[in-house]
């Protein structure tokens, strides 16, 4: 068999079926029969959704009283208490009388990024669809009716919370709403909502389609917000929706077709490239990052703010979009962080006299902190069963030093995938000024860098406990904190080599990465070797060995990164075997790993890279998702939100490809015997890859370098040669269990199992 032509072969018809990407994603839709349950919510909702990264639509209602909940990333109360954070600016509700009792359908389509639907009784029938502009700031329904029927619409701005809201009727429809001139409120927030219907009613008649569209914008975008807003509702035409339509299409065509796989299970499959849409409609370059429910708020108090909470829910979401060469959708990640700076070097000189930043658990944009204690003792006590809300200077640290540290992971990964000088000049600060955090907190004793009171979960007063919490204090080593540390120090020096800058510190950084405790093991009841939460407990107890766990998986494997197969096999067969026994700590039957209340998009990538077997995986996997899901495939669990959205993608993509220890490995933990492939997944070293797996083998791989590094690979044919083939021509023949083949910017090589033919 000539397995070079086979290759190419597969690798074209991938190539065919991403330019049909909207057609093909589209049979990956969501189904709706019935009303959504659980909207309007302060969590997730379980409604048909749309969304441009910036502005999102949740479908609530039923037929006859339709509410389109319209939310936007950048409409915050800027608030340090809860409930400020993420507020919803307002909808559009359409009643139909004719509709009351009519059959409910939906569909949620990724492809073409629409909600459709159709209702219909005995009297009439009404076809729906509803877009978010992916280019500009509008939201589109179309409405067709078999027969005549009056749709009576109402444009609203949320009310209360201390805000203040106005409306205006000439040739559109507008409302407003405002954050402004409340005590503590850090800056003002504005919203208009602009409909471009001069009148509260609209006959709907057969064989006409009727096109409302609601302009959307806050002063985060334009100081003149409301007249911008206003004046395009009023320019709205067929020509210009027909225009936004195609730059929308054009969009989300371009977007499916960076990366694709193809495993042969239809169910994850779905999953996967639905969890990937609804991120998308989450999240966009140059606009806000998403908070916890991204942009699908229904609801003013959205539970914890709908903030960026900063010990893994804001980082989470992100994880699949790197290796699923979304890396636009990344690109809003860091400047929350950056903007927070200031408050962070302060936050550390004044509570613990360090240099560097010492972030709370929960921030919002343009440096606002969301996660303060209430400003009274009397609120204080009501809500933490304390008086005592001047704890660490008032401000949410919960025990957790870390926390500033947890999105180091998030900038690694993007410098590692793509290489970009721009981006790591961008970041760079921010990680050296972890590094000067973490050099004057860790403690050198009896020759080891030790870690004092950071924890390993929060630790609060509340209700449950009393208000009583110090006891809980004193967590020694941290396997979280180790690992975390670890990634830095390892993180700062190599971009400090790639920017050529700050080499004199190096060698203090490699002193502490050399010197830095081992992680904490322990011996179990059975005599096995296990992983423990910490060295020490609170009053040095000792603690029992807990196994790999959400927590500690933070730490080492993601966004940690600093344990596998290739860094330490010891380490990571011990790690091995503690996935193994998860199921002997199930809380429930069907929740491997227990991530009902957190951790799906944690766990599971996590034993995918240790390597527990991928069917057995994806058996459980499964078991979690039906365990908790709604109907538009927003896999739901009860700490947290669009976190979610990385679990399938993520854990599929490290089934495939895995590049974290510096090795690219193609098909590591799949089985082998079933086909799969996949085109342009993003792998360390700024390498777009491409290969497919039939008949338990790897049929070849391409690998385009963007960057001109070395590429490093594990053989892909264990134990045999492998032709390099360069621009069609045939070089090198390599040997070994690792490659390291050298490349060019932009250069495109194959690799292929060595036939002497």
């Amino acid at each position: 068999m000539n397995t070079h032509k086979v290759f190419v072969f597969g690798l074209a018809l991938l190539g065919a079926s991403l330019l049909k990407a909207q057609s093909v994603m589209d049979t990956y839709k969501a189904v709706f029969t019935s009303p959504p349950q659980h909207v309007p919510t302060t969590k997730t909702p379980d409604a048909p959704l749309a969304g441009n990264g910036d502005i999102g639509i949740t479908m609530g209602g039923t037929p006859d009283k339709l509410c389109f909940y319209i939310g936007k990333n950048d409409f915050w109360r800027a608030y340090p208490v809860y409930p400020g954070g993420i507020a919803l600016p307002g909808g559009l509700d359409i009643t139909i009388d004719e509709l009351r009792g009519a059959s409910y359908h939906a569909e949620q389509l990724p492809g073409s990024a629409e909600i459709t639907a159709k209702f219909s009784n005995t009297y009439c029938e009404l076809k729906l669809s509803a877009w978010v502009a992916a280019t500009d700031n509008k939201v589109v329904i179309e409405l067709q009716s078999n027969k005549v029927v009056t749709a009576r619409l109402r444009l609203w701005a949320a009310e209360g919370n201390t805000s203040t809201t106005a409306q205006g009727l000439g040739k559109v429809m507008w409302v407003s709403r405002s954050f402004e001139n409340t005590e503590l409120l850090r800056w003002p927030t504005h919203v208009a909502l602009a409909l471009n219907s001069s009148t509260d009613e609209l006959s709907l008649v057969p064989g006409k389609k009727m096109q409302l569209v609601v302009s959307a914008y806050t002063n985060h975008d334009t100081p003149d917000w409301k007249n911008k807003a206003i004046a395009e509702a009023g320019k709205v035409s067929e020509t210009t929706i027909e225009q936004l339509r195609k730059k929308h299409h054009v969009w989300w065509n371009n977007f499916w077709k960076q990366s694709h796989i193809n495993i042969g299970d239809s169910y994850f499959e779905k999953y996967y490239y639905q969890s990937q849409y609804l991120f998308a409609c989450s999240s966009r370059e140059g606009k806000f990052a998403p908070g916890i429910w991204g942009p699908f708020v229904t609801r003013d108090e959205a539970a914890w703010g709908g903030d960026y909470h900063l010990n893994y829910n804001y980082q989470a979401p992100y994880w699949g979009a790197f290796s699923s060469n979304h890396i636009s959708l990344t690109d809003n990640f860091d400047q929350p962080l950056l903007d927070y700076m200031e408050a962070g070097r302060k936050h550390a000189q004044e509570l613990l006299d360090c240099r560097g930043i010492y972030y709370p658990v929960g921030i919002g944009p343009k440096g606002l902190c969301t996660a303060m204690w209430p400003l009274t003792p009397e609120e204080m006590l009501e809500k933490y069963a304390t008086r005592e809300n001047t704890i660490d200077g008032g401000y949410k640290f919960l025990g957790q030093k870390i926390n500033a540290v947890f999105s180091v992971g998030n900038m690694l990964m993007r410098h590692y995938s793509t290489y970009d000088k721009a981006y790591a000049r961008k970041v760079y600060p921010y990680l050296v000024a972890c590094a000067d955090f973490w050099e004057d907190y860790l403690s050198l004793e009896n020759g080891r860098y030790v870690i004092h009171m950071d924890h390993f979960n929060e630790v609060m007063p509340n209700k449950r406990n009393g208000g009583i919490w110090r006891n809980r204090l004193g967590d020694f080593n941290s396997t979280l904190s180790l690992g975390l540390v670890r990634m830095l120090f390892q993180g700062v020096m190599d971009m400090s080599d790639f920017l050529s800058v700050d080499r004199v510190r190096q060698s203090h950084w490699q002193d502490i990465l050399e010197k830095l405790s081992e992680y904490p093991l322990g011996t179990t009841e059975d005599g096995r070797q296990s992983l423990k939460n910490m060295e020490k407990g609170p009053q040095n107890k000792d603690v029992q060995p807990s196994g790999l766990n959400r927590v500690s998986i933070h730490g080492l494997i993601l966004p940690g990164g600093v344990a596998g197969p290739v860094t330490d096999a010891k380490f990571n067969a011990i790690l091995l075997n503690d996935v193994a026994h998860w199921a002997d700590k199930q809380r429930d039957p069907n929740d491997w790993g227990n991530t009902s209340n957190n951790g799906i998009e944690t766990c599971y990538p996590g034993a995918v890279r240790v390597g527990y077997p991928s069917d057995k995986i994806l058996s459980y996997l499964k078991k979690r998702i039906e365990m908790n899901v709604y109907p538009n495939y927003w896999i739901v669990q009860g700490g947290g939100g669009i976190e979610t959205f990385a679990a399938v993608p993520l854990t599929i993509n490290e089934m495939l490809l895995q590049s974290y220890e510096g090795v690219i490995r193609v098909f590591p933990n799949w089985n082998r015997g079933k086909d799969a492939s996949f085109e342009n997944l993003r792998a360390y070293g700024a390498f777009l890859v491409t290969s497919a797996f039939k008949q338990g083998e790897v049929q070849g791989v391409a690998i385009l370098s963007e960057k001109g590094r070395i590429c490093k690979i594990e053989n892909p044919w264990k134990g045999q040669p492998v032709q390099v083939t360069r621009g069609n021509k045939k070089s090198d023949i390599l040997y070994g269990e690792y490659l390291q083949i050298p490349t060019a910017a932009g250069e495109k090589i194959e690799l292929n199992l060595y036939t002497n033919q």
